[in-house]
């Protein structure tokens, strides 16, 4: 090959093959991390912001592989998850799951729109106001000492399960806060195991759980907060695409991820926001 023609480079070497343009060194990289996937972490959600806990509740398809389909997400966009329970819902065919999530605000609200680009997800969002929320667990604690241990359980109105002369085995339901006092509690008689469901959370009154889930019959104030939360939600992705630029971290628009939303909505017969 002729060295006609032959550009030096920023290094002082000549560069003698390869279409005209900067040195590999000389091109601009992304300064945001990516996963261990290769997926770009989103600069603005990488920002120092102080993490608050949020439950997030997702309507889905009730079908093979939707859980999967969200752990996955979950993993690969590396979410800090705390805790995530799935169940199905009155309405046939459909499940909720609810995850309690330990993230930043930015971090929330990537959660909430990489959610509703999933196609098995009906509507998903933060669960605001006052909630009901609840979560079950087992403990298996040392036998040696049942009358404390039966004491300790009707304190927490608990209920023995199982017991034999090496163990005894109790159930509890209860807030996060009353589980983890009660746990304290028994570690004096020493804990074989623990097993923990998971909290899982319904809005208090006839607000939907899943923000822009359609409400039940007859219910005119649910109808009405669900239509004004769609509403804030489309207002907001329109604000920060307006403020961060096209795309975000899963490059798509958020006016677009909200178009695909509202079809999603019109597809399971609830009308979409105005």
């Amino acid at each position: 090959m002729s060295d006609e023609g032959a550009q030096p480079r920023s290094d002082g070497h000549e560069r003698n093959d390869g279409p005209p343009g900067p040195a590999p060194s000389d091109r601009p990289h992304p300064e945001s991390r990516r996963t261990t996937d290769g997926i770009r972490i989103d600069p603005v959600v990488e920002a120092e912001h102080d993490r608050r806990r949020a439950v997030v509740s997702a309507l889905v398809e009730h079908e093979p592989g939707v859980l999967a389909r969200v752990s996955g997400l979950v993993s690969r966009r590396q979410f800090n998850i705390e805790s995530l329970t799935v169940g199905p819902t009155t309405v046939a065919g459909h499940a909720r799951i609810t995850m309690v999530v330990e993230e930043t605000d930015p971090g929330v609200d990537q959660l909430k729109k990489q959610l509703r680009k999933l196609p098995v997800v009906i509507a998903a969002g933060e669960i605001a106001g006052e909630t009901v929320s609840r979560e079950l667990v087992l403990v298996k604690v040392r036998g040696d000492e049942p009358e404390r241990v039966h004491a300790i359980t009707e304190m927490y109105d608990g209920e023995t399960i199982a017991a034999d002369p090496q163990t005894i085995t109790v159930e509890l339901t209860g807030d996060e806060s009353r589980v983890d006092a009660a746990i304290d509690a028994y570690r004096q008689f020493g804990i074989v195991e623990i097993a923990r469901t998971g909290q899982t959370a319904l809005a208090r009154g006839d607000v939907p759980t899943t923000p822009g889930e359609a409400p039940a019959p007859g219910c005119e104030a649910a109808r009405r907060e669900a239509s004004d939360q769609a509403s804030r939600d489309t207002a907001s992705g329109e604000r920060q695409s307006e403020g961060n630029g096209p795309t975000d971290a899963g490059g798509d628009s958020p006016r677009t991820a909200t178009t695909e939303r509202t079809g999603r909505t019109e597809k399971h017969g609830q009308p979409p926001a105005e």
